[in-house]
């Protein structure tokens, strides 16, 4: 059984109920976000009737009501009483030139509007009275939850604002990003519910026995593939399906304790039925209620979340230099000018006296925080408005632990970057540039710095698109020499656009980096920024080669697979160029950085494990929705893309078949007779056609294999056949009036009508009145049917007669079709499952379900089907942004060029339960080779050019190492290919010696590169250790 596999479905993210996941108003919006209702779970229902204002729309609010907006919020309100500025657009990405001296809300509003129709977008520009926010939470619009984001107000309208809000029940947030420094506050009232606290969908398990018992035994496998449960310790459970144990199904949540990866403890079960078959167990995850202060309260005692206790007096620390920063904008009518001592120790005064504890107050924090306070960065507001924003998705959709109740975050560590510490007060004064806000920071000389960066961007996807904002606000690459490249392969697709904002929807199937391109230019005109559409790659190394990279300042990783992330880390390696790497999966995301010679090379990342199934298990014996998916997914591969590419390369070389093993021909051309056989005339024969195979598949297959396995077969005396990981199947009856069965005809007959190309029709009445009309005849099982339990087994023999046999017939067909009015070329139409296509996740979800009840699997929604087959990753805007942001704070030391490794911060973080943690990258890792000590950056280079100005040989490359290093190459390679051996004979090596490299690897097939990275094996080498090596970079003409 184990010796036939075939590649499973993975569920991503973790845990997984296959009977669980949220669902969505429409598919429309489903198919919008998808991959958003992954994160947040059934809550998502409520994101579109709830109302959110956000107040102060500079850089961090503009985050907020971006997110929200892309989130499908039912209804934002945005607030400002200001005029937009020049300044404005060093974070301010909704605005353009033409919209300086118009009010930031309206301005903004215009923005928002395009980015999701389906949301209310209003502009509010009057005083934020009780009046009008009763009126806001009493507006025309039926609002489920009110949330109030407050980014730009004074603390005494903040405190108003705040107890009013927690008076009247609204939620209410302030998020305030200052220089180099964000803070954040929640209030979400004396009794607010938190309905799932924790990431993904509750763990689920299929119930295979329980026995009577004191505790009783739960035998259970996971709903991932064949793996065991997840349960851990404690959790709740309900039982649900169980057949003769029915006593547990309906109970109330019982605590479990976990044996091994099959098996549960559970209570007494002795006075239970006999446990019979199926069931499905459950956890429960109970409501929590939280109590929250108002802010008036909240200031003077706060409760800082922070992610170790290390961080508190930190945090404490600027909580007091925020709050001496409103006493001295209130004192001084404006912020500390930038870099002022006299300001930074005023403010650092004021602190004192609002210190709750004395001696608590780390004044170096509090003077770096004041120092650059009047600065505006874009991505320190985008972070500290990603967190906002997933804040009032927490309190809208009572998903996650919301903050408790103050965060405080800050990347004062770039002012310790040598250069920076340097600025004085000249350096840093407003120069009356869209940049301000950033030389408030980093002074001018630095923004001259940014605008010649070299930079690429690969991938243009969700983390692209914020990266690519960023640096838009940032003005790289917006200089004379500067130059930012963004390449990605992709196309626009609807599901990109809940959280990719530069995209809109006129935009869908247009190139990524064509259009995100274009969306940097017209946020910053002088950004000098290209559109590619490569893969970064082995198949582009002629484009993206070494010497590319070599010329690069750095280069962002924004992919989606580890495999592709990895290729782009060795790239960056070996030419040496500093890469900036960020991933995200749901709430959580991770920066990191890699800085030549300072930081250790990026360790490849554990890829998923790929699950693998026995082919026996899917065709028979499946025990798991996953099986019941992947057999799905096998089915339509095998009905509407193969067949189809087999026909069509039939008609037009008809000999193809002569160039496979002979069994495997005549199972082609089987495939082709019967497919042509089958030609549809019209969208009813497809209709007959999709009932015949329903019942061929959960019918008839079903009734032959019991004939063959009867429910009482027995391996032998005593041992039943049927077993927990055999479950016994039973046959389905088609009824056309059974919407799981309609929903299967529906799809299959759609797909079979394309695949021939008829036009499908989507009436399901008229499907309806067909399928009435339909005759199955009665289904007689075969006596001696072999079924083929491994892969070996199912070789079809080879008979060279059939083969010629249907040669000679199907070739007669194909004249025949060829001379017919009604031949079209290709005359079929290969359909390759999408996994954003509404028809094909419907056959999917159909398919598996009809099959998991026949073999009494729980069935999945067909959110959760589309997630597991699709291998979908849960993504929302928020973390998208979060990790953005980080990535940007990195790359202001990476341009000042800085070499002290305690400046650098990789981060880690989950927004699901606020805890962010930066910390230092490792240090670059060091090894011991020929007596010496080396750095895993080291490398051994030469330029590959003799005194005639000739490509170097083979020998001057053995010589050239003697010489300077001191080493007897006894091997040297290029990847796989052998260009020295000394253990070849004299005759080999002389030839091997006196080839060119580029002649040797051409002979080798391998495509033409400037820059060789060598590997090598030497005489002066430990035999019996385990080495590693300085490449050798040879360098050609």
């Amino acid at each position: 059984m184990a010796a036939g596999r075939h590649r499973g479905l993975p569920v991503p993210g973790g845990r997984a109920c296959a009977a669980g996941g949220a669902v969505m108003a429409d598919s429309a919006e489903e198919g919008l976000y998808s991959r958003q209702l992954y994160v947040l779970g059934a809550g998502a229902r409520r994101v579109s009737g709830a109302a959110v204002l956000v107040s102060g729309l500079r850089g961090t609010g503009a985050q907020v009501a971006t997110a929200l907006v892309l989130a499908g919020t039912g209804r934002v309100v945005l607030h400002d009483r200001g005029e937009a500025s020049v300044a404005d657009r060093a974070q301010q990405f909704l605005l353009r030139e033409s919209d300086i001296g118009q009010n930031r809300a309206e301005a903004s509003r215009r923005a928002l509007a395009e980015l999701n129709p389906r949301v209310a977008v209003v502009a509010y520009t009057g005083e934020l009275s009780e009046a009008f926010l009763t009126s806001f939470q009493q507006s025309p619009f039926t609002a489920q939850a009110h949330v109030v984001v407050l980014t730009e107000s004074p603390l005494e309208e903040q405190i108003r604002i705040g107890n009013f809000c927690h008076a009247q029940g609204i939620y209410f947030i302030v998020a305030d990003a200052k220089g180099l420094a964000g803070q954040l506050f929640c209030d979400f009232g004396e009794h607010f519910i938190v309905n799932d606290p924790a990431e993904g969908e509750p763990v689920c398990a299929a119930v295979k026995h329980i026995s009577k018992g004191n505790p009783g035994i739960v035998t259970c496998v996971g709903m991932e593939g064949s793996r065991g449960h997840l349960f851990s310790d404690g959790d709740l459970v309900t039982f649900s399906g169980v057949e003769g144990m029915t006593e547990l199904n309906d109970q109330e949540p019982v605590p479990v304790r976990v044996m091994d990866a099959f098996r549960l403890k559970i209570g007494d079960t002795r006075s239970f039925s006999p446990y019979c078959c199926r069931g499905l167990v459950s956890q429960v995850r109970l409501p929590q209620v939280h109590s929250y202060k108002p802010l008036s309260q909240a200031l003077v005692e706060p409760k800082i979340q922070v992610s170790n206790p290390e961080e508190l007096p930190r945090s404490r620390s600027l909580h007091a230099a925020f709050r001496a920063l409103h006493a001295f904008r209130e004192e001084q009518g404006r912020l500390p000018r930038p870099r002022a001592l006299a300001d930074a120790e005023r403010v650092l005064e004021l602190a004192w006296s609002l210190a709750m504890q004395p001696g608590a107050l780390d004044e170096d924090v509090v003077r770096a925080f004041a120092s650059v306070s009047a600065g505006d960065l874009c991505p320190v507001a985008a972070v500290v408005g990603a967190v906002a924003a997933q804040e009032a998705l927490k309190a809208i959709t009572g998903k996650f632990l919301p903050l408790d109740q103050w965060l405080y975050f800050d990347a004062l560590e770039c002012l310790t970057v040598e250069g920076v510490t340097q600025l004085t007060e000249e350096d840093c004064v407003p120069r009356g540039s869209r940049y301000d806000g950033q030389i408030a920071v980093f002074g001018a000389a630095f923004q001259e710095l940014l605008g010649r960066q070299k930079y690429l961007v690969v991938g243009a996807g969700a983390i692209g698109c914020e990266l690519l904002k960023n640096f838009a606000m940032m003005g790289l690459a917006a200089g004379p020499e500067g130059d930012l490249t963004v390449t990605d392969m992709d196309t626009v697709a609807l599901s990109n656009l809940h959280r990719q904002l530069l995209y809109r929807s006129a935009d869908i199937a247009k190139p990524k980096s064509v259009v995100a391109a274009a969306a940097v230019r017209r946020m910053n005109p002088d950004v000098r920024v290209t559109a590619r559409q490569d893969q970064v790659g082995p198949a582009t190394e002629m484009l993206y080669g070494d010497d590319f990279f070599r010329h690069l300042d750095g280069v962002a990783s924004a992919l989606d697979t580890l495999e592709a992330r990895a290729y782009l880390e060795s790239c960056c390696s070996r030419s040496l160029t500093p890469l900036l790497d960020a991933g995200t999966e749901g709430p959580r995301g991770n920066v990191l950085a890699m800085v030549p010679h300072l930081t250790k090379l990026l360790a490849p990342a554990a890829a998923p494990e790929d699950v693998t199934f026995p082919l026996c298990t899917l065709r028979y014996f499946p025990h798991t929705i996953q099986h019941t998916l992947q057999w799905a997914r096998d089915e339509f591969e095998g009905l509407f893309q193969l067949p189809a590419e087999h026909v069509n390369r039939f008609m037009v070389d008809p000999a193809f078949p002569e160039q496979l093993p002979t069994g495997k021909a005549v199972e082609v051309l089987e495939q082709v007779r019967r497919i042509l056989q089958e030609r549809p005339r019209d969208w009813q024969d497809c209709v007959r056609w999709a009932c015949r195979h329903w019942q061929s598949c959960y019918h008839d297959a079903i009734i032959q294999l019991l004939h063959t396995f009867p429910p009482e077969h027995e391996v032998r005396p005593g041992v039943p056949f049927w077993t927990w990981d055999k479950t016994c199947p039973h046959p389905l009856v088609f009824d056309p009036d059974n919407d799981t069965h309609l929903e299967y005809i529906m799809a299959a007959a759609h797909l079979f009508a394309q695949s021939h190309k008829i036009p499908p029709c989507s009436d399901r009445a008229s499907v309806q009145t067909v399928l009435r009309t339909v005759v199955l005849p009665p289904f007689v099982p075969q006596e001696g049917f072999q079924m083929h339990l491994a892969e070996e087994q199912e070789e079809v023999p080879a008979d060279g007669e059939r083969l010629e046999e249907l040669t000679r017939d199907l070739e007669q067909q194909r004249q025949e079709l060829i001379r017919g009015e009604e031949a079209q070329v290709p005359l079929m139409e290969p359909i390759h499952f999408e996994k954003d296509n509404d028809i094909h996740i419907d056959f999917i979800t159909a398919a598996s379900n009809l099959r998991a009840e026949s073999y009494s699997i729980p069935a999945a929604s067909r959110l959760m089907s589309k997630r597991i087959t699709g291998r979908i990753v849960p993504a929302i805007i928020t973390t998208t942004a979060a990790v953005a942001g980080l990535a940007c704070l990195e790359l202001y030391k990476l341009v000042w060029g800085c070499r002290d490794l305690s400046c650098y911060r990789n981060s880690n973080f989950s927004l699901s339960d606020c805890l962010l943690l930066r910390f230092q990258p490792l240090p670059s890792s060091v090894y011991w080779y020929c007596g010496r000590e080396w750095s895993c950056w080291d490398r051994l280079e030469m330029r590959a050019v003799s005194a005639d100005g000739e490509e170097m040989t083979v020998q001057n490359i053995l010589d050239w190492m003697q010489r300077t290093h001191g080493l007897t190459v006894t091997v040297l390679l290029h990847g796989f290919t052998v260009l020295y051996d000394s253990g070849e004979n004299e005759g080999i090596r002389a030839l091997m010696r006196k080839q060119r490299l580029s002649a040797t690897l051409e002979d080798a097939g391998e495509p033409q590169q400037r820059v060789l990275k060598l590997d090598y094996v030497c005489e002066e080498e430990d035999a019996e250790a385990e080495v590693t090596r300085p490449p050798l970079m040879c360098f050609l003409p």
